[in-house]
């Protein structure tokens, strides 16, 4: 079992940054991989960004070049900064981890509002 706590979301005006925090009870050099998703209200949870444990990474169209996932394997924690950021990524965000065995563990989510 592997548990997951977000931080660092809030309120941000158009144009400004945030960066989330995804503390695991595990260690996450034994986790495949981890990612941040989003779901917006009326809207499917959608994959943001992810990281493997060889450190490849992968964006969103959305979210590329306005976003960074890295990971700090001593601290057991990934983060997502985030800049430029646009209304339309307001959302409750979701930390994600997939285990080699396939096993997928959830996070609770952290909502991000940007607005004016």
């Amino acid at each position: 079992q592997v548990q997951l706590v977000e931080s660092g979301g809030g309120l941000v005006q158009p144009g400004g940054s945030l960066r989330l925090s995804c503390a695991a009870s595990a260690s996450i050099s034994s986790i495949a991989v981890m990612a941040w998703f989003r779901q917006a209200p009326g809207k499917q949870r959608e994959s943001v960004a992810t990281i493997t444990s060889s450190g490849g990474k992968s964006y969103a169209d959305s979210v590329n070049r306005r976003f960074t996932i890295s990971r700090d394997n001593a601290k057991n924690t990934v983060y997502l900064q985030m800049d430029s950021l646009r209304p339309e990524d307001t959302a409750v965000y979701y930390c994600y981890a997939r285990r080699t065995n396939g096993a997928g563990y959830w996070g609770q989510g952290t909502q991000v509002t940007v607005s004016s």
